[in-house]
């Protein structure tokens, strides 16, 4: 925080439940109680870790960001988070344009309907389902076009449409892989 030049942080999370994920928890919830985090979560918190850490400790994680889009949408995870209070933040909703993500046509033919893009369609959905989503764009137009979701709903015919395009996992990155768990330990933060 001195390094920062803050007296608080506001949101912190933990990267992924790996190595000892439980002590650094630990250490968040003192941070948290002594005021200088004004809110801790989890990122990368499959359901059953999440069980594991609020039914463990006394402060639960607030946030949990996970990969969430229309072809990865972890529906169980977030109704473990709704169980426990714990609000679910999806990266990558666009699922960094894989599986022809802005072409898809169910997102297409639906964002059609509302005068919107596949984008903004994919967006709106996991707002809908109580999801807050982070889309990355270093470009200023999309950077506006991704906040234009606020002025439409989606039907529940077109919310089930969009629960059709689940693939079940992840085409970004497999946190199950033992490679990529050992290369994470390789790396510092």
């Amino acid at each position: 925080m001195k390094r920062l030049g803050v007296e608080y942080i506001d949101l912190m999370l933990l990267h992924q439940p790996m190595g000892d994920y439980i002590n650094a928890w630990k250490g968040l919830e003192t941070l948290y109680r002594e005021g200088r985090l004004k809110a801790i979560g989890m990122a990368n918190c499959y359901p059953h870790v999440l069980v594991d850490l609020c039914e463990t400790f006394e402060i639960r994680p607030m946030i949990n960001q996970v990969e969430m889009h229309p072809f990865f949408q972890q529906q169980l995870n977030v109704d473990v988070m709704n169980e426990y209070g714990v609000v679910p933040e999806a990266w990558a909703p666009f699922n960094e344009g894989l599986h022809n993500f802005f072409t898809t046509p169910v997102l297409v033919e639906i964002g059609n309907k509302y005068g919107k893009s596949a984008a903004q369609t994919a967006l709106r959905w996991n707002i809908q389902r109580g999801v807050i989503v982070i889309p990355k764009s270093v470009h200023e137009e999309r950077i506006k076009h991704n906040f234009d979701v606020f002025d439409f709903s989606l039907s529940q015919e077109d919310m089930e449409r969009i629960e059709t395009l689940d693939i079940g996992h992840s085409e970004i990155v497999n946190h199950f892989d033992p490679k990529w768990i050992k290369l994470l330990h390789t790396l510092s933060f």
